[in-house]
């Protein structure tokens, strides 16, 4: 299980790399290790760790979910997060109590979605 796993973020890692139009040098060097190092993270022989994911992801310019997207086991945990029961009253009102400042940085944190709140609360 975890070989396949290496193997898919190698795959999803390789396939943003070249849509970036991004070297194998080039990304090591952003992140600090060897071309080398990212051949085996791309072939899925070695696995990557959690803050090389942090620094993949934000050299590359995705969410981290991104390499665990189309993973059969992620998918299946993802659905059953889905039924996890949300306070979005609580939500609110901890958002409404945030001072103009914070919640213009929570807003470029969170994008536009947040937007859509600040219309039905006011």
């Amino acid at each position: 299980m975890v070989n396949d796993f290496n193997k898919h973020l190698g795959e999803m890692l390789k396939k943003r790399r070249l849509a970036l139009g991004l070297t194998q040098t080039k990304v090591a060097k952003a992140i600090s290790v060897t071309f080398q190092q990212i051949q085996k993270y791309e072939k899925g022989i070695n696995g990557v760790s959690s803050v090389r994911l942090l620094q993949l992801a934000s050299y590359l310019k995705v969410p981290i979910n991104y390499f665990f997207d189309n993973y059969p086991e992620y998918l299946n945990n993802l659905d059953k997060a889905v039924h996890m029961s949300v306070n979005y009253n609580f939500l609110v009102k901890i958002y409404s109590e945030l001072t103009q400042e914070q919640k213009s940085k929570f807003n470029k944190l969170t994008g536009n979605e947040i937007n859509l709140i600040n219309k039905k609360t006011g």
